[in-house]
């Protein structure tokens, strides 16, 4: 589990994203899908709250998304809620097809341009979108991602509105998996320990985002992704 998270948390400090996506997956090979979801919700907390906050932490990001925040607390809730009716194999069946949704359209390049005047309105719709997606999958990236490339934002513009996003959205996680009894105090320890596990090479993959070419990197991620889904889709099948 400490390997899963050390190899998550610095993709994620490198990249901006990604720590769930991958972290939740490799989890699941040791542990069920539940149990991983909910032991990463702390560190993603944590992790995102340093990030948003590291080149500052720009409130015309908090105005301008909050629609897209609070719908998509609704569908975070929701989301949490199916997590609770489906079984193992079904929740890796689910998992597995999400990494590779994510992995085929940033590989085509698929990022469809959302006009200025349209984000007001679809912004709602995204979020709550990504919101299911992170209760059920813990990766929430895949519908976010595409949108905030949609929209056009600037690196620094991504990372932080990406990190902010995620803040919020896990805090809703972690009272919606409070709530429906998916986090007894037997894994509170084991949450706060991968926590410091993660803070490590966290700050390692920053190091990496400010100095290495994101591209290549990217592509090796997204490589080892596709292998990753494809594998939890063929193990949920048979």
């Amino acid at each position: 589990m400490a390997a899963a998270v050390l190899l998550a948390a610095f993709i994620k400090g490198a990249i901006g994203f990604g720590f769930p996506a991958l972290g939740t997956p490799l989890l699941s090979l040791v542990v069920d899908v539940k149990t991983a979801v909910v032991v990463l919700i702390l560190p993603n907390i944590v992790m995102d709250g340093i990030q948003f906050v590291r080149r500052g932490a720009p409130l015309d990001t908090v105005r301008r998304f909050a629609p897209l925040l609070l719908s998509g607390a609704v569908g975070m809730v929701l989301g949490t809620r199916v997590l609770t009716l489906l079984s193992p194999r079904a929740a890796m069946l689910v998992l597995g097809a999400f990494v590779l949704g994510f992995v085929v359209l940033n590989a085509t390049g698929v990022t469809p341009r959302v006009p200025a005047r349209w984000e007001r309105w679809l912004s709602p719709p995204a979020g709550f979108v990504a919101g299911v997606i992170g209760g059920v999958t813990n990766a929430p990236a895949t519908a976010l991602v595409l949108y905030f490339h949609a929209i056009g934002l600037t690196k620094h513009q991504f990372v932080s509105s990406v990190a902010f996003a995620f803040l919020f959205y896990k805090l809703v996680q972690l009272g919606a998996v409070t709530w429906f009894g998916l986090l007894p105090w037997s894994l509170v320890g084991p949450s706060l320990a991968l926590t410091a596990v993660a803070l490590a090479s966290f700050a390692l993959g920053l190091r990496v985002q400010d100095r290495l070419d994101q591209r290549s990197f990217n592509r090796a991620v997204l490589g080892f992704l596709a292998a990753l889904g494809a594998w939890l889709l063929v193990r949920a099948l048979r």
